[in-house]
């Protein structure tokens, strides 16, 4: 039995979930259009280059939420899945999925995205172990923070090292799936480094590394 870890975004989906919360949590008018789309595809390309400073999107992410209820997001969270992420799942990914589950593989999802929008992702796509970025919660409403260590290029190594922590299995093979360079120290990580759709940045990487490069579109 091995671990498989995926990335969410462009990975196991045909598009980035943070980047489409954000589309539609402005389509549903909860924040200010034009000005949240501006920030939004500014943060996309700080992402895309390698430059994004995770700590200012996830204040900026996860602000709309800020006075919500775990009811009110819940609510949003099922809208947002059926018209906005349902169109995204990809049957490869879901078949690559259930071959590691056939081998008896433990699954995880690991994504800098928070898990407000990621969770309901996972549980789409029967994945339990979920990591990502989290949002602080009290008494039961959101307070439009970021909490803890963002699961995001070297601290999705050092929040799986916390997770690994907890587990009881000790796994000696050790899969990655990602598209973006921006997973870099995680793909250099573990022992089975796969390159998914990869960016530019990555597809030449792996060319140079020789790992594996697949596409599940």
């Amino acid at each position: 039995m091995a671990l498989a870890i995926f990335d969410l975004d462009n990975t196991l989906i045909a598009g980035d979930s943070d980047h489409r919360w954000g589309e539609f949590i402005c389509a549903s008018g909860l924040v200010d259009a034009a000005q949240h789309t501006a920030q939004n595809d500014a943060f996309l390309k700080d992402y895309q280059d390698g430059t994004l400073d995770i700590q200012a999107y996830l204040t900026f992410a996860l602000g709309a939420l800020a006075g919500r209820t775990l009811n009110e997001v819940a609510a949003l969270q099922q809208q947002f899945m059926q018209n906005w992420v349902e169109p995204l799942i990809l049957p490869a990914a879901e078949d690559l999925l259930n071959k590691h589950r056939a081998l008896g593989d433990m699954l995880l999802i690991i994504t800098a995205t928070n898990t407000v929008v990621t969770r309901p992702i996972a549980d789409r796509l029967s994945v339990e172990h979920l990591i990502g970025c989290e949002a602080e919660c009290v008494n039961g409403a959101y307070t439009g923070r970021p909490t803890g260590i963002p699961s995001f290029q070297k601290g999705k190594i050092t929040r799986l090292q916390e997770w690994l922590e907890t587990q009881e299995t000790q796994w000696e093979t050790t899969h990655f799936y990602s598209d973006s360079h921006n997973d870099l120290p995680l793909l250099q990580w573990v022992n089975h480094p796969v390159a998914v759709d990869p960016d530019p940045r990555l597809h030449g990487f792996a060319l140079e590394q020789g790992w594996p490069i697949i596409s599940l579109r």
